[in-house]
């Protein structure tokens, strides 16, 4: 593991992620969405709960690709993408 990866403090909810609660929008149930989750289907009524992300330092960082992972990476940044209504 290199030196970024253990230090980085801006990126340490999403490489270690952690659960949080998330209301349904249309049926007020209670989910449960991972911090380097942007969107989960209501375990009530399948539809799509999000959360909102918090400002990253993968947005800007030149090694957050390698910092969190490639996979990662591109998922959490289609999302950013998407809320800024950029198209990449």
């Amino acid at each position: 593991m290199s030196i970024l990866k253990e230090g980085c403090p801006g990126s340490k909810e999403i490489r270690t992620p952690y659960p949080e609660e998330v209301s349904c929008f249309w049926c007020n149930t209670v989910n449960e969405i991972w911090t380097d989750e942007v969107e989960a289907d209501c375990k009530k009524c399948g539809k799509k709960v999000t959360r909102e992300m918090r400002p990253s330092c993968i947005e800007w960082c030149p090694a957050a690709r390698d910092c969190i992972g490639a996979e990662k990476y591109e998922r959490l940044m289609r999302s950013v993408r998407a809320d800024s209504g950029v198209t990449k």
